[in-house]
């Protein structure tokens, strides 16, 4: 992957949704739920003010409505700030 986020933010690829519940129930697509979960595969350099903490190869946490969604190479990613992250798994 070629890109590089800039400043404080970081491109992190989301786990894919639950097919499947616990019992074995398949969950159509419209009733899948956005996942909150993804690894980081790319990270900025920070500013003053904000010293990265998350690199690349986390597994994160981050809020339901964070981040831009994009495509590269034909995969989607999600780039958000690093105060968008919940906690590092």
């Amino acid at each position: 992957m070629n890109l590089k986020p800039l400043a404080d933010r970081v491109v992190i690829e989301p786990k894919p949704a639950e097919t499947k519940t616990a019992g074995g129930l398949i969950i159509p697509d419209n009733a899948k739920e956005k996942p909150l979960e993804g690894v980081v595969v790319a990270v900025g350099p920070g500013t003053s003010e904000v010293k990265m903490e998350v690199k690349n190869g986390d597994t994160v946490l981050y809020g339901k409505y964070a981040g831009t969604e994009i495509t590269v190479d034909g995969k989607e990613y999600l780039i958000m700030r690093q105060n968008d992250i919940l906690a590092i798994i």
